[in-house]
C-alpha cells in the first residue's frame, strides 16, 4: 500500500505544440523534489499534470493508492502555490486563506481556529485584515502558503513562488517550507530556475530538458554528476560550478 504523499508518474506522455513530453518519475511520500533545467523544458507542465491543470495523452498518475489521471484539480490531494496570482486582491488576507477551507467562506469557530494558527505558523499574526497589496512580497507568499496549511492536502507542489524575492527572503521562504513539510508530512515538489534552491532545501533533485527527466537523484550527487552533458551545459549557463 502506497502512502498518501507518493506520487507515480507511469508512461505519461503529453503533447503542446510541437513538443512530445514523456515522464516517468517516481516520488516517495514526504520528500523535497526540487525540479531544475532551462526555460520551456516542460516543468511546470510535469507539475500541471500532477495537479490535474492538464491531462495527460497516454500514461497514469498515482498519488498514494489512487489514480488520479480522471480526476479534476479540486478532487486531488494536492495544493499549488505559484509565482503570481495566489491571492485575490479584493479579498482581506483572513478571507484569502479561508477560502481553503471553504470556498464560500462559511467558517465557522473551529475554522476560525485553524485559520489563526495558520498565519500565525508563516508569521502574519496581526495581518488578517490587510489586503494583499497592503503587504510586500514576502507577506503574500506567506499568506499563499497558510492557505495551503488549512487546506491540509499531503502533495504541495510549488511552482517558482519565491522567484521574485531576493536570495536572502527566498531562503527564508524555503526554510519556513521545509520546517512545515516536516512537521505535516508533506510531498514538495519545487520547480526553481535557481540551482541554489534545489541546494538548500531539496534532498533530490531532477534535471528536466526536452520534455523529459534526464536524470533524478540526491541533490548533491545530482549535482556532482560529469556524465550528463545536458546539465553540465545548463549549469555552466547559470554561472554554478
Amino acid at each position: 500500500m502506497a502512502e498518501p504523499g507518493a506520487i507515480v508518474l507511469d508512461g505519461v506522455v503529453f503533447r503542446y505544440e510541437d513538443m512530445t513530453m514523456s515522464f516517468d518519475l517516481v516520488v516517495p511520500a514526504r520528500a523535497f523534489l526540487a525540479l531544475i533545467g532551462p526555460s520551456g523544458a516542460g516543468k511546470t507542465t510535469l507539475l500541471s499534470l500532477i495537479a490535474g491543470f492538464e491531462r495527460p495523452e497516454r500514461g497514469r498518475v498515482r498519488i498514494g493508492d489512487v489514480d488520479v489521471t480522471d480526476l479534476a484539480p479540486a478532487a486531488r490531494p494536492v495544493t499549488t502555490l505559484f509565482q503570481e496570482h495566489n491571492l485575490f486582491a479584493h479579498l482581506d488576507v483572513a478571507a484569502n486563506v479561508g477560502l481553503g477551507i471553504d470556498p464560500g467562506l462559511r467558517l465557522n469557530t473551529a475554522d476560525h481556529a485553524r485559520l489563526a494558527a495558520a498565519l500565525a505558523r508563516v508569521g502574519l499574526a496581526g495581518l488578517e485584515h490587510r489586503l494583499p497589496g497592503q503587504l510586500s512580497g514576502g507577506q503574500r507568499q506567506r499568506a499563499a502558503l497558510a492557505r495551503s496549511l488549512v487546506r491540509d492536502r499531503p502533495v504541495l507542489l510549488l511552482d517558482e513562488p519565491f522567484a521574485a524575492l531576493g536570495p536572502a527572503l527566498r531562503r527564508e521562504m524555503l526554510d519556513l517550507v521545509q520546517d512545515i513539510r516536516r512537521e505535516r508530512g508533506l510531498t514538495v515538489l519545487l520547480v526553481s530556475h535557481q540551482p541554489e534552491d534545489a541546494r538548500h532545501a531539496a534532498a533530490f533533485a531532477a534535471f528536466v530538458q526536452d520534455g523529459k527527466i534526464l536524470r533524478m537523484a540526491p541533490t548533491a550527487e545530482l549535482f556532482a554528476s560529469d556524465d550528463l552533458p545536458e546539465l553540465s551545459e545548463y549549469l555552466g549557463v547559470s554561472g554554478v560550478k
